[in-house]
């Protein structure tokens, strides 16, 4: 009944907000995204501690290396629903139907050739999974190799899955799932849990994620059917199927790049260092991580609305959207990565021991790393609207496979543990930090000077932010927050939030930045009866 409730209320929100207004679709797509960030978050919060103390430390280790270790081959799918997804949002005007519903049945075949590649190289990595950990246990090879049989079983089913939701999310109706889309997290983390309740093990839990994605598939296959009238497929034309192959070839060295870069973290500690360097840094890294996530709800939620106004090429107001969503993620990332570098170490502590926490140092270098992978992936969006991606995988490979070997140095020759990482890290990004605003630059006509200039305000709010919490986080972490409850937690994070925000709005952001925003907040209102709402 409460989840009735809850279903009926959300739809009514949806309807008094939607409309053309390209700001509120953006921000229903926001807020949609958000509620399941909230429910990852909150199930992730909840039953972490349920993994961690029910598989060990060695083997939830295990868990999270081998399902990094899945997205590597997941590139091998060919990415046909991302060619599908910026496809239909450059098509979101068009009334040719027809065409859309070949380029459905173009992503479906591209997924069908792939697929002998996928399940090949699936097997093969699940062989060779336990030769992969650094000192694993003998008696456990047969047990990684069902894990990973069964994790690249789920992500074999997650790329077909896949192609109904990146149309709901081409023709900017993401919102049209709010709600269902949560309550299916709460419930792929009830099954994890009742799979360690019913002593089921590693394997439990990867089944868990196995029935939660077929189940999300047919949520998705539902949805999409009843929002978008034009749904369906149609025979597609030589023309077609090769544009999406092309396509799909590059999304698959993307997906290679963005594994490098979301992904080889753990790998790296797991091959180099220890498998139980994987579960210090995982948890520390677990509050950082939320940054990532709410960035690109951010993000995201606005990129299908930002393909529709370069479809339509007028590229002045797509550089002072892009413009906008740059300060945006700034601001994000300030009020967020401040928070985090101040109380992440009693978080940790109260969540899963203090013992686990990797400490202060290790913080700010791991929020400094995600600061620049939210940047980056930003701009790597943008460019994927543009759908000429040979230069952005390009550089993301070169930086990537320069990033992952001096990472590897550091930690395997050197032994510097979780900040020879980082630092190997951040020093192969810096050719993307650099390389893509430019490449944006010139499409979009901005000089590289005028980015640079507009940077620098919100760099030097950040950066004292960032220092003074860090210091702050070691005095804390000495003995001040050790015998923090989860309420005072709580509120000093409510208080921080607050108290950052205000700072970072009223220092990082122009006059006419700040009246741009307050517009842009109240375009969210419903509009007035007779009132035509404008984009």
């Amino acid at each position: 009944m409460a989840t009735a409730k809850l279903t009926h209320s959300l739809r009514v929100f949806v309807r008094a907000f939607s409309g053309d207004n390209l700001t509120r679709k953006a921000s229903l797509n926001a807020l949609t995204a958000a509620l399941e960030y909230g429910a990852r978050l909150v199930t992730g919060f909840l039953v972490t501690p349920f993994l961690v103390s029910g598989l060990g430390d060695t083997l939830y280790g295990v868990w999270r290396t081998v399902g990094s270790l899945t997205g590597y081959v997941s590139a091998a799918s060919g990415r046909p629903s991302q060619a599908l997804k910026w496809t239909t949002a450059s098509l979101q005007s068009s009334a040719d139907y027809e065409k859309k519903r070949r380029n459905v049945a173009g992503a479906l075949v591209v997924w069908l050739l792939f697929l002998p590649l996928l399940t090949t190289l699936s097997g093969v990595l699940a062989w060779f999974a336990p030769m992969l950990i650094k000192d694993l246990p003998a008696d456990l090879h047969g047990l990684v190799r069902l894990a990973a049989g069964l994790l690249m079983a789920d992500m074999i089913l997650t790329t077909l899955t896949s192609i109904p939701q990146s149309v709901l999310e081409g023709e900017n109706l993401g919102y049209r799932r709010m709600g269902m889309s949560a309550m299916l997290v709460f419930l792929g983390g009830g099954l994890a849990v009742l799979a360690l309740y019913l002593d089921l093990g590693l394997a439990g839990v990867c089944v868990a994620e196995l029935v939660t994605t077929a189940i999300t598939g047919l949520f998705y296959l539902t949805v999409v059917r009843s929002s978008v009238p034009w749904l369906g497929i149609a025979r597609p034309t030589r023309q077609t199927i090769r544009e999406f192959f092309s396509l799909s070839w590059w999304f698959l060295a993307w997906r290679v790049v963005m594994q490098l870069m979301m992904a080889s973290d753990l790998i790296i500690l797991g091959a180099f260092a220890s498998i139980g360097l994987v579960t210090t840094y995982s948890l520390t890294k677990y509050a950082p991580e939320t940054l990532i996530n709410l960035v690109a709800i951010v993000v995201l939620g606005s990129t299908p609305g930002l393909g529709g106004i370069i479809g339509a090429g007028d590229l002045k107001k797509a550089a002072r959207v892009r413009g906008e969503l740059m300060l945006l993620t700034w601001l994000v990332a300030t009020v967020i990565g401040t928070t985090i570098l101040l109380w992440n170490g009693s978080f940790v502590g109260l969540w899963v021991g203090a013992e686990r926490y990797a400490g202060p140092r290790a913080n700010l270098l791991i929020l400094v790393l995600i600061a620049q992978f939210v940047v980056i992936r930003n701009d790597a969006n943008i460019i994927d609207l543009t759908l000429d991606l040979s230069r952005k995988v390009g550089l993301g490979l070169v930086s990537s496979l320069l990033s992952v070997a001096a990472a590897a140095v550091l930690v395997g020759v050197f032994h510097m543990g979780i900040t020879g990482l980082v630092v190997g890290l951040l020093a192969g990004r810096a050719i993307l930090s650099l390389a893509y605003p430019v490449l944006i630059g010139r499409f979009l006509g901005i000089t590289l000077l005028s980015q640079v200039k507009g940077a620098i305000r919100p760099v030097l709010v950040a950066v004292p932010l960032f220092v003074a919490a860090a210091q702050l986080d070691s005095w804390l972490s000495s003995g001040p927050a050790l015998g923090l409850t989860w309420g005072a937690l709580a509120v000093y994070v409510a208080l921080t939030l607050v108290v950052v925000a205000a700072l970072a709005f009223s220092l990082g952001f122009t006059r006419d930045q700040q009246k741009r925003a307050l517009q842009r907040a109240r375009m969210l209102l419903p509009s007035r009866s007779g009132e035509r709402p404008s984009k």
